[in-house]
């Protein structure tokens, strides 16, 4: 990862006014590389203007300057759309709020160099992050830059001037009025417009996607109209980046999901047509946006448990297709049916891969995975049959009943057992962090 920024000339480090002590007024200055910083960063300095907002070298209690702000732009191959960026910021940002604007950067073209030419001409710093290893995709970048940003607000914004810069100090402005924590730039209130969505097909995906997250999430997205946008300003103290799960584009839903601010207001914004390039929004990102929602879905003990149960019943079609299958070839029932529950155990493991524990998967080796599910689920059979036994002869409990309860024991048991055994971190793996 590349790290490349403008800093501002009155914070008083000694490397930076060595650095920037020599050059001639009127310019924006000669790149200088600084030491290599103790996390891997590569750092590049740019002399700029006075009056820029504080970067982050300060202490971590300081207090930002007021009313500043940081724009956060996560790119991928932006480089036709950047500089016109740059210029619409310049227009309308600084006149009324001090600024800088961090680029966190995923490109494989040449991006980076052309934000680095552009920024020659802008009166606030710029900084490049460029990172060799996308994690997370756009919302990883955007965390990324949140934990770059110099000042108390936040304002996410896409790269392509499809957001109109001008309505950042707005976002600021009405953060401040109503002390909200999040201010949410929305498609879908009074004055705004998703007029630059491209084609029939887009504008049905956007309205699925926002009707599908909202139906998901009543309580958290409470007075969010447009869960969607990518467009919207927070307060640094509000959220703990390292707290964040990114996965694909959609941020904002990851923010109000996992740490949603005290207070949420919006502004209606006009969604502007892409500047150039294409679109990012593919099958693919579609696909990470479905996973993320059932992440986010999943994320507390109850709701994993009820989908943990949904997957167990799916388990079913192929156990009883299996059985059929075999009894049908002339096998026994018995040993067909010890088989065949193989199969429902072998889908439910990777129904559980894929949609419950897909985060979790690091902590164990798949094989090791495997295995501990295997015997898990196959305990179940074991267990169940005393289970029945008891209730019947120790509680009096008819077959039927007994046999639902038995059933409930042991799916709570090899939920929690799966949960404990299977996808939580081993102990020494806990000891070392």
């Amino acid at each position: 990862m590349t790290h490349e920024y403008t800093a501002p000339g009155e914070l008083g480090d000694p490397s930076v006014e060595a650095a920037t002590a020599s050059e001639p007024e009127g310019r924006a200055g000669v790149e200088r590389t600084n030491a290599r910083r103790p996390d891997g960063l590569s750092t590049i300095v740019l002399s700029t203007p006075a009056g820029a907002p504080r970067r982050r070298t300060e202490p971590e209690n300081a207090v930002p300057e007021p009313g500043a702000v940081t724009i956060v732009v996560p790119t991928f191959n932006e480089s036709a759309n950047v500089r016109r960026l740059l210029h619409m910021i310049t227009e309308s940002v600084p006149s009324r709020l001090p600024c800088e604007v961090v680029f966190v950067d995923d490109s494989t073209d040449d991006t980076p160099q052309v934000i680095k030419e552009a920024a020659q001409d802008c009166p606030f710093p710029v900084t490049v992050i460029h990172r060799e290893e996308p994690v997370g995709g756009l919302g990883g970048a955007v965390v990324e830059g949140m934990k770059a940003a110099g000042s108390d607000w936040i304002v996410v914004m896409d790269g392509d001037c499809q957001h109109p810069p001008s309505l950042v100090p707005d976002l600021v402005a009405t953060g401040e009025r109503a002390n909200a924590g999040l201010v949410v730039a929305s498609r879908y209130i009074k004055g705004g417009s998703r007029a630059g969505l491209a084609g029939s097909y887009r504008v049905a995906v956007s309205r699925a996607a926002t009707w599908l997250t909202k139906s998901l999430f009543p309580r958290r997205l409470h007075g969010i109209s447009d869960p969607m946008s990518g467009f919207f300003a927070i307060r640094r103290s509000d959220i703990t980046a390292e707290a964040l799960k990114p996965l694909g584009y959609k941020i904002l839903l990851e923010l109000a999901v996992r740490s949603r601010p005290r207070t949420v207001t919006e502004v209606p914004f006009v969604f502007q047509e892409r500047f150039a390039g294409e679109s990012k929004s593919t099958a693919a990102e579609g696909r990470r946006f479905l996973r993320h929602l059932a992440g986010l879905r999943t994320a507390d003990p109850l709701s994993r448990m009820v989908v943990f149960g949904l997957i167990g019943l799916t388990g079913f079609v192929p156990n009883l297709a299996a059985l059929w299958a075999m009894t049908e070839a002339g096998l026994h029932y018995l040993p067909a049916e010890i088989v065949a529950n193989q199969f429902g155990v072998a889908w439910n493991f990777l129904l559980i891969e894929k949609l419950l524990f897909r985060d979790r998967r690091v902590h164990r080796h798949w094989a090791d995975r495997t295995i501990r599910f295997a015997l898990l689920a196959n305990a179940d059979l074991v267990l169940r049959i005393p289970l029945i036994a008891l209730f019947v002869g120790q509680f009096g409990l008819a077959v039927l009943p007994a046999t639902a309860l038995a059933l409930v024991v042991t799916f709570v048991l090899r939920f929690a057992g799966t949960e404990a055994l299977v996808y939580l971190p081993r102990r020494s793996r806990i000891a070392r962090r």
